[in-house]
């Protein structure tokens, strides 16, 4: 049994605002520990529930956020940036029984702890055929074009909630409560770490791959917060205006999707100026 964790930051326990979260800030440093912590603890999990190879995929802006001298030594990491799926990066090679979902959080324009969908700012909702969409979700349909199921979601309560719509069979584990998007009520890392190994045990009696779900096409929808971002997204070939500072484009699958939609990012990133946006 092959477990694949796809591990970000912002559900992380004790994270709650942006300097959290921001590589090079002295609470990145101090948050990079409980990170580790919750990730570890899906780790031990997995292997009690019969795991036999358990790779961690850094997920979280640099990618280069875990601390790989406090990893579990039974587990491999992936780290760095620019790879062909992203955040689900590995799924792609046939030999993922089950993937969890550790330290994410809710999307773009939704209630929850530094809620957002791949830009921290900018965009303010993701749809994908209508249905409003968080990287869990997006990442749960680019999953499941491999036969591969969700075990585990770890985040705060509005995340356990989201997973819902998405892996409702797999075990949730809610490290904080939401608040504000830069408030929550949070567990100490001794007691999210206990829960979190836990679920995972339990979530590896889900691991077994299925058939792959070939659910397209995708019509995926993006609202950013200026004007002009429309311009710079339709540089993307295929994507094109649907309003005043909406966009949508059609993919035949979500490896596509996920893909034109990474494109898309990063050159609305590149668009945004530093006080105006």
């Amino acid at each position: 049994m092959k477990i694949l964790i796809s591990a970000d930051m912002e559900g992380a326990t004790g994270v709650t605002w942006p300097a959290d979260v921001l590589p090079g800030t002295p609470q990145w440093e101090r948050c990079r520990h409980m990170f580790t912590s919750d990730v570890n603890a899906a780790i031990a999990g997995f292997f009690e529930g019969g795991a036999d190879d358990v790779l961690v995929n850094e997920a979280h802006w640099t990618m280069r956020n875990l601390l790989l001298e406090q990893l579990d030594e039974r587990a491999q990491m992936l780290t760095g940036r620019h790879k062909s799926l992203s955040m689900v990066e590995g799924v792609q090679h046939g030999d993922v029984d089950g993937i969890a979902f550790v330290g994410y959080h809710t999307g773009a324009g939704a209630e929850g702890v530094l809620a957002h969908t791949y830009l921290a700012n900018t965009l303010t909702g993701v749809w994908v055929d209508g249905i409003r969409a968080s990287e869990g979700y997006l990442n749960s349909l680019v999953v499941a074009e491999y036969g591969v199921p969700v075990v585990l979601v770890t985040g705060d309560d509005r995340t356990c909630q989201d997973a819902l719509g998405y892996a409702p069979q797999a075990p949730a584990v809610a490290v904080k409560d939401y608040v504000s998007r830069y408030a929550a009520v949070c567990r100490p890392p001794a007691r999210t770490a206990a829960e979190i190994r836990a679920a995972a045990r339990k979530g590896a009696a889900l691991a077994a791959r299925h058939e792959p779900s070939r659910g397209g096409p995708f019509r995926l929808e993006l609202e950013f917060d200026a004007e002009h971002l429309v311009g710079a997204a339709t540089c993307v070939p295929g994507v094109e205006r649907t309003g005043e500072r909406r966009v949508a484009y059609t993919s035949q699958d979500m490896y596509e999707a996920i893909r034109c939609f990474k494109a898309v990012t990063t050159v609305v990133s590149s668009a945004v100026e530093e006080q105006y946006g």
